[in-house]
């Protein structure tokens, strides 16, 4: 918003602050308040990208309900305030690129320090000045964090065995330091690295071990002084690997032929070793690759496939020159960087100077600013699909969040000097050539909060905006015509609201004496064992007049199920709405806690994935629930065959997506939080373009804000899909719906219930599977319906992956919802579908599948406890 000036100490007047964000104003300077530790309740405190200076206050310390802590990109200089470890609520904690000196600060007596933050998951520490040691004691079994970023600072001493017993770790950043010695045995340790950045630093001893580490995407240990080592046997066990580069590590030897075949590596930089012997790259090697070099070494000879399409660099080799015949491949050749920029199919308009025409050739102001990826595996010479996929990543999440955004662009990638993956990103407006205020803002907030959470391959990353100018031009006449338009509409509309208050008012009191008149509740719970009234938020209120005359009487032609709960019958409106109207055993209160459960939980929660409550009735003893009606049947319907609807794997994906979001919505977005507690295929329903829908809510819980981090309570579910954590220690935590959630999707690809003829589907899937296999060696098992379809199982092994990381027994190594939705969005994408888009344009329609033929969708919908 190019605030400028400085901060004030008044700041700690606003006592109920809990978000302070003043990210990318460039013209803000000088300190942090002293004693800006006296805003107690602040969670978020972001101030990325600003000209802030001087020493972080020690009273940051006294923050004790902050989780997110971002001051990266200014000009702080002196220490890490040891008080940071104070901070036992704190998630993500980045001060990269600033100036700060001394030590790494660590526990001692009563002093805190960074090991004390067990719970934080992100320490960015990268391009300071940092300097000393690594304590051994930052690192040990209880911390909990997944990226360690030091690189770029003064770094000096060993690398400490500790580092090994943090085995949540998933990347790690020393390079660009002076760290010296042998590295730790125990680095084998660290099975959940995906990036491995130890270069440019005075290393020593031999090459690390790393065949254990089969999850390593990215390694460089390039630049560093290790004694001269054979070609270790880890190059060619590493199978997700994308990029190695190991420039000046000493290594002797000859690269296998099957290194190259690595299915996804892109780049491999080898460049002065002594590698010898024979290079075999043939015509097996990834189709992924872009880039090998190989220049001075010592290789004698090669074969290569002569139509290879990436780029080669040889020079330096006897292979070359021995020959007599000049290749392109032995000139002398610079590495090169990327040249991706976004695709345009259109003609470029000619804008103003001051604008820029966007990828759908509109002239427009763009938000513009650079994406800096700290820990990427992709590499700058990677293949342009992987920018091509970040690029529609970027633009669904905007567009997701209401966001008013046409399209985006990404140029300029490049690996800087630091080891960062650099990229321009412009997004462009939609319906208009600029964004207003409110939408620079919200752009701005997506980012600075990292709201956007990018594909793993890319790994976390900050942005620096530019500053926006055009909030709709700069006429000072304008400016004053809608100053003057707003004051005449504010008088009116304030003449308005008077006249409208009063009346408002007399309505009001009519109505609440109308309510008083006509408790629904008013006979609620003469048992005594339903609780105390619900507490609903705008469900109609139905007569059992009304609904009678809806259902004829509720006839046993509009019956579409029963169960131990009672029968569901469908019925009309007068207004010609289709509603689905589950009604309890006559003069029964059994169920009475699910009947006032479901109702006040669905009438505060709205999603698209979720069933929607119209209203309910509480009449004559009556206890009935009224619902949409859903026309396609329960998911278990169709993957058994009972609904007619056969779903090919495209539409399992979107199925799945749409029910991991309704979930999301629950775990992630509810306030507070509501644990399903019985997610099974029964209980996922399909519309009329097999949208998914999450029902039946009678058994749910709100997880509100319990400091043990899970509700003791009563076991209940359906067997074959519990959680058997929940099952044993009556813990209930989001990771149990987590864990059906699993199992629904084994049941996707399986069609076989839970527990079929004494067998139970998590363990049947464990002992069949077979990870290097085709289709993971399930074929046997799996739905008939998929191995008959001419469609493609794109993504297939994946799945199987994500399900069986849902159904891990310990909760701990289970994913969030949050985390499963992102990854079935990267299937449906490498699916070749754009996850967001309209159900009824991914499934065709089915002939003959209305409402009236699968109207029995309710059947196996009624409560069977």
């Amino acid at each position: 918003m190019q605030l400028s000036g400085q901060l004030t100490g008044d700041l700690v007047f606003l006592s109920e602050l809990q978000i302070l964000d003043l990210s990318y104003n460039r013209g803000l300077t000088g300190s942090l308040p002293g004693d800006i530790g006296q805003l107690s309740r602040l969670t978020n405190l972001i101030l990325l990208g600003c000209s802030l200076s001087g020493r972080i206050p020690d009273s940051i310390g006294l923050l004790q309900q902050l989780v997110s802590l971002s001051l990266n990109s200014n000009r702080f200089s002196g220490p890490v305030p040891a008080s940071i470890g104070n901070l036992t609520n704190l998630f993500w904690l980045d001060l990269t690129d600033n100036r700060l000196t001394g030590s790494i600060p660590v526990s001692s007596g009563d002093t805190p320090g960074l090991d004390l933050l067990v719970n934080t998951r992100h320490f960015h520490f990268g391009m300071n000045q940092l300097s000393g040691t690594i304590p051994p004691s930052l690192f040990s079994s209880d911390l909990n964090v997944i990226h360690v970023i030091f690189d770029n600072n003064n770094l000096t001493g060993n690398i400490p065995s500790t580092l090994g017993l943090v085995t949540t770790l998933e990347a790690l950043r020393l390079d660009r330091n002076s760290l010296d010695g042998d590295l730790p045995a125990n680095l084998n340790n660290l099975t959940n690295v995906h990036e491995l950045v130890l270069s440019n630093n005075n290393l020593s001893g031999p090459l690390p071990d790393l065949t254990s580490m089969s999850n390593l995407i990215y390694v460089d240990l390039s630049n560093n002084s290790f004694a001269a080592t054979e070609v270790p046997e880890w190059f060619s066990t590493l199978q997700a690997l994308t990029t190695l580069m190991m420039e000046r590590t000493g290594l002797v030897g000859q690269i296998p032929a099957e290194f190259f075949g690595i299915p996804q590596l892109q780049t491999v930089l080898l460049q002065h070793n002594r590698l010898n012997g024979t290079l075999d790259i043939g015509s097996s090697y990834s189709r992924q690759m872009q880039l090998i070099d190989l220049q001075n070494n010592s290789i004698r000879s090669f074969t290569v496939d002569s139509e290879y399409n990436f780029t080669l660099m040889g020079a330096g080799n006897p292979f070359c020159q021995d020959t007599q015949v000049t290749l392109p491949y032995c000139n002398n050749q610079q590495e090169l960087g990327s040249s991706y920029s976004t695709p345009v199919f259109c003609t470029p308009r000619r804008c103003t100077s001051t604008q820029t025409s966007s990828p759908n050739c509109r002239c427009a102001y763009p938000y513009t600013g650079t994406l800096r990826f700290l820990v990427p595996s992709v590499s700058a010479f990677g293949n342009a699909n992987y920018f091509i996929n970040l690029q529609l990543h970027i633009l669904q999440r905007l567009v997701n969040l209401t966001l008013p955004v046409e399209s985006i662009s990404l140029s300029d990638v490049n690996m800087n000097s630091d080891g960062y993956l650099n990229m321009h990103l412009a997004i462009f407006p939609a319906e208009q050539d600029h964004f207003n205020r409110t939408g620079v803002f919200s752009l701005g907030l997506v980012f600075s909060n990292q709201i956007y959470k990018p594909p793993t391959e890319y790994g976390p990353y900050y942005f620096i905006a530019n500053s926006y100018t055009e909030f709709g031009g700069n006429d000072n006449k304008s400016r004053i015509g809608i100053i003057i338009g707003a004051v005449v509409g504010g008088i009116v509309l304030l003449l308005l609201l008077v006249g409208a208050g009063g009346y408002a008012f007399y309505q009001k009191k009519k109505a609440e004496k109308a309510k008083q008149q006509a408790n629904p509740f008013g006979s609620w719970d003469t048992q005594g064992t339903g609780g105390d009234v619900p507490q609903l938020k705008g469900a109609r209120f139905f007569t059992f007049q009304e609904l009678q005359k809806c259902t004829n009487n509720f006839s046993e032609t509009n019956n579409i199920g029963s169960g131990g709960y009672g029968k569901v019958y469908k019925g009309t409106l007068v207004d010609g709405q289709i509603i689905a109207i589950k009604r309890s055993q006559k003069g029964s209160m059994q169920g009475i806690r699910e009947f006032k459960n479901e109702i006040e939980l669905l009438t505060r929660v709205h999603h698209k994935n979720l069933v929607k409550l119209i209203g309910f009735c509480f009449d004559q003893e009556e206890q009935i629930l009224v619902y949409e009606f859903i026309s396609n049947g329960t998911l278990m319907d169709s993957l058994s065959g009972k609904s007619g609807i056969q779903l090919d794997w495209m539409r399992r994906l979107m199925v799945t997506l749409g029910s991991a979001r309704g979930l999301q919505y629950l775990h992630e977005l509810a306030d507070p939080p509501i644990i399903h507690r019985d997610i099974k295929s029964n209980n996922i329903l399909l519309d009329e373009h097999l949208v998914a829908k999450v029902t039946d809510f009678g058994l749910s819980k709100l997880f509100g804000d319990s400091k043990k981090g899970y509700v003791s309570t009563q076991v209940k579910g359906t067997m074959g899909y519990l959680d058997p954590e929940y099952f044993m220690t009556n813990q209930l935590t989001e990771k149990s719906d987590i864990y059906s959630f699993g199992v629904v999707m084994l049941e996707m690809a399986t069609a076989r219930r839970p527990i079929q003829q004494g067998t139970y589907i998590v363990k049947v899937v464990k002992e069949k599977i077979g990870r290097t296999r085709h289709l993971y060696n399930l074929t046997e098992i799996m739905d008939p319906v998929l191995l008959s379809s001419e469609t493609m199982l794109v993504g297939f092994e994946k799945f199987v992956d994500l399900a069986l990381k849902c159904v891990e027994d310990v909760r701990a190594n289970r994913p969030t919802m949050g985390e499963v939705v992102k990854e079935i969005e990267n299937i449906v994408l490498l699916a070749g579908m754009n996850p967001n888009a309209d159900s009824a344009s991914v499934s065709q329609s089915y002939e003959g599948a209305s409402g009236d033929t699968f109207g029995d969708l309710y059947a196996n919908y009624a409560l069977s406890r």
